[in-house]
């Protein structure tokens, strides 16, 4: 089990930027967050400050082989900020946990690459999401595939459960950052990677942008700075590897002048927990 996080692990200026919970209510911050990926959920794309659907994962670099032995109406719902599950390197047999796994693409993927003898978890807060890939998980080919609604601060899974852990645009919309990385690190057996794509910033965001939930249900008031998210994982006892920038953009005008205000991105990621 890794140690916890403490003042010591992380420089003080960090702090501010990766526990928000003095500036957003986290309950406000849920609804709001499961209001949006509803409609996500719906295929209703319309007004989102962000791309949804097949295209936008190719143009990630999902490649179109693996899309096609997962489920259309999850691939329809995708609404990923990278590609990461190369980094993640899959192999028939690992257990998988998705954090923030939404209507399914990466957990389908995730099962396809694990085969039937793998085992692929999801945990996901919205209802819609979790409906629809667990309706969709019925008939999908590959390893058998468990969606639970969990908070990814909290993961209701015992130490060392899994090889992998992934994440798509997910960790950006926690007010608690470092939880979700120490609680990642804690449910991955020692040897095994942390593999996600996210959205970080150049510079830190104004305090008035942070406090705004719409911005942060977009992935854009979440995101803090490249170099304490990196110091967040690595406190949290993981080996960060490699890191590369993702062809992401965001659609909405507001979203368009805040990301470029604060140098706002997407990057993959691959960091691994040291064996015993």
């Amino acid at each position: 089990m890794t140690s916890p996080i403490t003042t010591h692990d992380v420089a003080a200026e960090d702090l501010p930027q990766l526990d928000a919970t003095s500036l957003v209510d986290a309950e406000r911050l849920e609804g709001e967050i499961r209001s949006m990926y509803r409609r996500v959920a719906a295929n209703d794309g319309a007004g989102l400050h962000f791309e949804i659907g097949r295209t936008l994962a190719e143009q990630l670099g999902y490649p179109p082989e693996l899309l096609d032995r997962i489920p259309d109406e999850a691939v329809a719902s995708f609404a990923g900020v990278g590609y990461a599950l190369d980094l993640a390197a899959i192999e028939p047999g690992v257990a998988v946990l998705d954090l923030g796994s939404g209507s399914g693409t990466d957990v389908f993927c995730a099962a396809a690459l694990a085969g039937e003898s793998g085992r692929v978890v999801g945990v996901d807060l919205t209802d819609a999401q979790l409906e629809k890939a667990r309706r969709l998980a019925k008939t999908h080919e590959g390893a058998p595939v468990e969606l639970v609604e969990a908070h990814i601060e909290d993961l209701p899974f015992a130490d060392a459960s899994f090889d992998v852990v992934i994440s798509n645009g997910v960790v950006n919309l926690s007010p608690r950052k470092s939880a979700v990385f120490a609680e990642a690190a804690r449910v991955l057996r020692p040897g095994g990677r942390l593999a996600l794509a996210d959205i970080v910033s150049a510079r830190a965001l104004k305090e008035r942008t942070r406090r705004n939930v719409d911005l942060w249900a977009a992935c854009i008031a979440g995101a803090v700075p490249a170099d304490a998210y990196r110091t967040a994982i690595e406190a949290a006892g993981l080996r960060v590897g490699v890191v590369r920038d993702n062809p992401y953009r965001f659609v909405s005008d507001r979203a368009v002048a805040a990301s470029n205000r604060y140098g706002v991105k997407s990057i993959s990621l691959v960091a691994e927990k040291p064996a015993v």
